[in-house]
């Protein structure tokens, strides 16, 4: 059997979560932020915040930056629906914008037509996805949005190790913070850093990334700075001029939600990270010989190919027959897989009035796609299957 994505668990790994489970925490202790500091310095942050998972992070992302009852906010209907539906938790309205077909990215010009098009001041910020790996251009969109007074939150799940060159000819990486406000990744298993469930949320900004914590934690606060009430009060009697706060001490200082991490999740994705760049040349090199294999052949409609930057999360071909080829391929128990069914087009947001020929490329992208076997243990041997099998049934 050949899967789309695939976790790799090294002895190593298997260690690193055993040893955390011999230890003191099991979560809310010191390798948790061990794990943070490593994936800042990864990423090329300031701050990192994780949490429970990919989703996780978006709510906590909208929350961070108030997303409230009305506000509308601008994402591509090709991704998973978490980019969308963290709008919808804040009780903001979700606004699709189409792709670019050579891409398959939220399309700057589009967004930038749409904006255009209403009062400045009627949107309140962007959610470009990094969709399979490849980097957004957030450069564009960071002009875009200072011009309309947006903010951004950039869905980087699928491509930590990605980055765009920016007008500087400057390696951007997906996540840093030099464009976009938020930024959030996954660590689901069949993503580049695998902890079972778990994500991250990047920032450079010292104040969203203080309300992050604050948000992650049930909205309580332990920095005896910020506490409202009285020492007094938290002592429970009168004290003198001299008396602070008590150790057992907090204070919930807003409503926030239980998206707490595990030390022994973290202790995973350090030896995870410790091999991430191993991963992403091996991604490179199934990517370069997917493009190679497919360049010039006359079913094929579109695909990744080989892009500076990409992370490879996803490879995907555009082809006819999408759905003989998909039949065919688990036939011979190679596992394919579709990304996205179109997000505007599932019955939750067609109810809020989105149809059919809304996003014209969206939907012509997601009849033809399918995407191949990528993850780094997938062999040169299974590899080939994939392209033989894929090759003979349109032959």
């Amino acid at each position: 059997m050949i899967p789309y994505g695939k976790q790799n668990i090294t002895e190593e790994d298997i260690q690193a979560v055993a040893k955390a489970l011999k230890g003191d925490f099991l979560t809310q202790g010191p390798t948790i932020l061990e794990f943070e500091k490593a994936f800042s310095e990864y990423i090329g942050c300031k701050y990192s915040v994780a949490v429970s998972n990919g989703t996780a992070a978006l709510h906590l992302s909208a929350l961070a930056l108030d997303v409230k009852e009305g506000d509308k906010v601008i994402t591509t209907p090709i991704t998973f629906a978490a980019s969308a539906n963290c709008v919808r938790y804040c009780g903001g309205e979700v606004v699709f914008s189409d792709i670019d077909p050579d891409t398959y990215l939220l399309d700057v010009k589009a967004v930038e037509e749409l904006l255009k098009a209403s009062p400045k001041g009627t949107y309140k910020g962007i959610i470009p996805v990094d969709f399979a790996g490849r980097a957004v251009n957030l450069e564009a969109f960071r002009r875009l949005a200072d011009e309309y007074g947006l903010w951004i939150i950039e869905d980087a799940c699928h491509a930590p190790g990605g980055y765009f060159v920016d007008s500087q000819n400057q390696k951007q990486n997906c996540g840093n913070g030099n464009f976009a406000d938020l930024a959030i990744f996954s660590f689901h298993p069949v993503k580049h850093i695998a902890t079972g469930e778990g994500g991250m949320i990047t920032t450079n900004d010292e104040k969203l990334y203080k309300k992050l914590l604050e948000l992650r934690t049930h909205g309580i606060t332990r920095d005896t700075a910020s506490f409202k009430n009285t020492v007094e009060f938290a002592v429970g009697q009168e004290v003198n001029a001299a008396a602070t706060y008590p150790g057992w001490y907090m204070e919930m200082q807003t409503l926030g939600y239980n998206y707490r991490f595990t030390d022994f999740q973290a202790a995973l994705g350090i030896s995870q990270l410790s091999r991430a760049d191993k991963g992403i040349a091996r991604r490179k090199e199934i990517a370069a010989k997917y493009n190679d294999s497919f360049s010039g052949k006359n079913f094929i409609k579109g695909q990744s190919g080989f892009v500076e930057g990409h992370a490879y999360h996803l490879y995907v071909i555009e082809v006819e027959d999408r759905m003989g080829l998909y039949n065919y391929l688990r036939e011979h128990k190679i596992f394919a897989q579709i990304h996205y069914i179109p997000c505007h087009l599932m019955p939750y947001y067609k109810a809020l009035g989105w149809n059919e020929n809304d996003m014209p490329k969206a939907e012509a992208y997601y009849k033809h796609c399918i995407s191949l076997p990528m993850y780094p243990t997938l062999t040169d041997q299974e590899q080939q299957f994939v392209i033989d099998k894929v090759n003979s049934y349109f032959q």
